[in-house]
């Protein structure tokens, strides 16, 4: 049987694949390491997603099973970009929030997702134009109506935003 094609897989950890074709094919991740000549640490680490594969591997994975010398390097990579695209989705531009609208807290230790009712209020209350339009930019506007459809503020700003930027 053939492995997946890298379009069903597509970013998904090298490891996910490497584990299931050696349970399907009843290998030992050591037998592995063996048959392509490569450390058992390698192999673990791997398989336990604590590294991933280098185009070298990559070769001797695919003459191991039989497939495209580029198929793990192709999943690697995929798998890369995506971790990257979801790191840089944590945290807004911090270039277009002013620190002082947090004066009451650490700045650089604020958890984007989890506090994200708390800082859409102080946005909405207190935020400039260029900050209100980045929290929409980054938590979308579905995601601002449901948190601030429960909101009560006493500022008369986070009505007018909430009005301006169509987040009712």
């Amino acid at each position: 049987m053939m492995l997946p094609t890298i379009d069903k897989i597509k970013g998904l950890h090298p490891s996910i694949i490497l584990k299931r074709e050696l349970t399907r094919k009843n290998i030992k991740s050591s037998e592995l390491a063996n048959s392509v000549d490569e450390h058992k640490q390698t192999i673990s680490a791997i398989l336990n997603q604590k590294r991933g594969i280098n185009p070298k591997l990559s070769i001797k994975l695919a003459h191991f099973f039989n497939i495209d010398e580029d198929y793990f390097s192709i999943l690697q990579a995929s798998y890369d970009v995506k971790e990257l695209m979801t790191e840089q989705k944590k945290t807004p531009n911090l270039n277009k929030i002013r620190k002082v609208v947090f004066w009451d807290t650490t700045f650089d230790k604020i958890d984007w997702q989890k506090n994200r009712k708390a800082i859409i209020q102080r946005i909405l209350e207190r935020g400039n134009e260029t900050e209100i339009k980045e929290i929409i930019s980054f938590y979308g506007k579905k995601i601002i109506f449901e948190e601030v459809k429960d909101m009560d503020s006493c500022f008369v700003s986070f009505e007018e935003n909430i009005k301006k930027y169509n987040l009712i």
